[in-house]
């Protein structure tokens, strides 16, 4: 008897289709929009992929999905099961993952994005300190300052900087961020530093893309808040290359404090505007609406909560 294989820990190796493969690989096709997408996101081939989807709407009797030659789309019977397998999956992952970490820790595999920076600079080494003590976890975390799909790409978590787009995603508040006006030495001894937000109008100044409104840029002080146009010197997408320009002396900088680390301590970068202060821009765990948060999803969030909170930005 042949044994059908594959190396996801999801799929059960039998001589037959499994109902619960079929209904893994048709919502992970019906969310991607494609089986290319479901097979990269179950780490199965696409001919697999097809099978599982075909055999369960053989089972079923009903057309599930509309193949076209440019995509695949989702029928009034797939809508139908769309709307509840996916809970059904996850509470049948949750209790199987209650049975096997409760002994060894985390398993599989936890897909997290955050934006680049905030990635590079924080991100990664909470996801390491939170997958210390569970060997047999993956983590998967992808890097990117464009919108990213949550469904479309199969992503458990978000980390957003910033209020949410989208009311379609749930979320939970971690803890928030402030800027920093800064320049250079070497820049601040051919230009005189700027007393308040509008003598900024006659300064070099280096625009971040990533943010809202990048070249309005807002000040607190005394509970009142000023915004100024600022002119533009260079546009960057990259909070970092922000920083290295003002380090490297060609403007003023409205940076994360986070992209900072010991600049000024170290007088590579000094502070400008003393007095003032910057909107708190909210950092928040994102997560699909409607779906149930496995264990390891919810101890990630938890334990961000608390990283933060010990780094002070919470």
């Amino acid at each position: 008897m042949e044994m059908m294989w594959n190396d996801n820990p999801h799929f059960v190796r039998n001589d037959r289709m499994d109902m619960i493969d079929g209904l893994r690989a048709f919502v992970a096709t019906a969310e991607t929009g494609s089986f290319t997408g479901a097979a990269e996101r179950l780490g199965i081939s696409n001919r697999l992929t097809s099978k599982y989807v075909a055999e369960l709407e053989r089972r079923l009797g009903v057309r599930l999905l509309q193949r076209t030659t440019r995509k695949v789309g989702v029928t009034a019977s797939g809508e139908a099961l769309l709307a509840r397998a996916p809970a059904l999956l996850d509470e049948l992952d949750e209790m199987l993952a209650e049975v096997t970490e409760d002994g060894r820790g985390f398993t599989g595999t936890l897909r997290v994005s955050a934006p680049v920076t905030f990635g590079e600079k924080y991100v990664k080494d909470l996801l390491s300190r939170f997958a210390a003590p569970h060997p047999e976890l993956t983590i998967d975390l992808r890097l990117s300052d464009a919108y990213v799909d949550l469904a479309a790409d199969g992503i458990d978590l978000g980390f957003r900087i910033g209020e949410p787009a989208l009311s379609s995603l749930k979320r939970r508040k971690l803890g928030a961020i402030r800027s920093r006006l800064v320049a250079s030495p070497d820049y601040l001894a051919r230009h005189p530093a700027p007393a308040t937000p509008e003598d900024l109008a006659s300064h070099l100044c280096i625009v971040d893309t990533n943010r809202s409104d990048p070249a309005r840029w807002r000040f607190l002080r005394d509970g009142d808040t000023t915004t100024v146009r600022v002119p533009t010197r260079f546009m960057v997408n990259s909070a970092q290359v922000a920083r290295d320009l003002a380090v490297a002396g060609d403007g003023v900088a409205y940076c994360p404090v986070f992209v900072l680390g010991d600049d000024i301590e170290a007088g590579r970068l000094v502070p400008l505007l003393p007095g003032y202060d910057s909107p708190a821009r909210p950092i928040a765990a994102v997560w699909l609406e409607g779906r149930t948060l496995p264990r390891k999803t919810r101890a990630l969030i938890d334990f961000a909560v608390e990283d933060m909170r010990s780094s002070g930005m919470a």
